[in-house]
């Protein structure tokens, strides 16, 4: 594989802007890779596709409200994007900042009267040279006695991807925050959403779950370096990304029984995709567990676990793209782009979706 073969030519219009009203109203391209046949719906017809007996595997993972404004002592505005929380030192977090070439090492940026972010170091690449990220900390008298996680859903809002073009008085940030997590979002560490999730509404789960498809969660709390593009023409070389997952035992047992019932593990999402496989064992089950993943699906290493795919339509030349790509192969994958591109389908994160069914448990 090259990294020409995960281009393709999207035109600029087809970027969804906003999501789809309601949820489930979404597009739904439906593909079998064993027939090589494809329909078309939308996400509210699940149920024509999702069967009795299959688990739904869903990313349980909240967006937090990572992107924070501040303020330099000469009133310059500062953007930043809190990551993650660091075990030391206490109280620390890894930032994103911007700009970041112009900030000082022990400088306060003022977010609001009583509440400031410390620049503690900046962090450097492996050669020793200086990167985008820092250090910090929230300090103040407002963050005495709060969490930093309740400060950033006070202060924060929510970081779409750039992309989603919105200028700081968009009335549509205000729906953001509720259209940009999922109706099942739990536990709070993404920096972005888990996508394929977007489209589902209480009511669908409701209806899957009568039908008797059963529901199990796993949570993968998405990083930047889901949407970093890759750079090398040897897509094998590219430094994957680290981000952390938990996988808990009843989604392990629930694994189990849908094996032995003869059912179908439908994952929702490449982050799902990337936990269930993260913990793969032999025929097809999974061992609870949590830690940090580096797992890199791609052709010809594509999933164990996973049978069937919910997913939407992403960026050329990067990671999610060989995940999928690993999945029903590079050619088809394209094949099928093209056929959403031509359709009218719309892509990336507030656009259209996939529910693609893999060779495996289709015979």
């Amino acid at each position: 594989m090259k990294l020409s073969d995960l281009d393709y030519q999207l035109p600029p219009d087809r970027i969804a802007q906003t999501p789809a009203e309601p949820r489930d109203s979404a597009r739904l391209l439906v593909h079998r890779v064993f027939e090589d046949e494809t329909e078309h719906g939308h996400v509210r017809d699940l149920i024509q596709w999702i069967e009795p007996g299959d688990l739904l595997v869903v990313n349980d993972s909240r967006v937090r409200h990572a992107r924070v404004m501040a303020q330099r002592a000469s009133g310059g505005q500062v953007e930043l994007l809190f990551l993650e929380a660091l075990a030391k030192p206490v109280g620390a977090w890894r930032v994103l900042v911007r700009p970041g070439k112009k900030q000082r090492a022990g400088s306060l940026l003022k977010v609001a009267e009583g509440l400031g972010v410390r620049l503690l170091e900046r962090e450097t690449d492996s050669h020793g040279q200086p990167i985008a990220t820092w250090i910090a900390a929230l300090e103040g008298d407002r963050a005495q006695g709060r969490p930093d996680e309740e400060l950033l859903e006070s202060y924060g809002a929510i970081p779409l991807p750039p992309y989603i073009e919105r200028a700081p008085d968009d009335p549509r940030l205000v729906q953001d925050a509720t259209r940009y997590q999922t109706v099942y979002a739990a536990q709070t560490g993404s920096v972005a959403a888990p996508t394929a999730g977007l489209h589902f509404t209480r009511e669908l789960l409701e209806r899957l779950e009568d039908r008797g498809v059963q529901r199990a969660v796993v949570t993968l709390h998405v990083g930047l370096g889901t949407f970093q593009r890759l750079q090398l023409d040897d897509p094998e070389q590219h430094p994957m990304h680290v981000e952390t997952y938990s996988l808990p035992q009843r989604t392990a047992e629930l694994v189990a029984q849908t094996r032995e019932a003869g059912g179908r593990v439908v994952c929702v999402g490449t982050t799902a995709a990337r936990v269930l496989e993260t913990c793969a064992q032999p025929g097809g089950l999974v061992a609870a567990g949590a830690g940090e993943t580096r797992i890199f699906l791609r052709p010809p290493h594509g999933p164990q676990v996973v049978d069937v795919l919910l997913t939407n339509f992403h960026l050329p030349r990067t990671t999610l793209l060989m995940l999928v790509a690993s999945f029903i192969g590079t050619e088809r994958m394209l094949r099928l782009y093209g056929e959403a591109i031509e359709r009218g389908y719309r892509f990336y994160s507030y656009g259209d979706t996939m529910l693609l069914f893999g060779k495996r448990r289709e015979s």
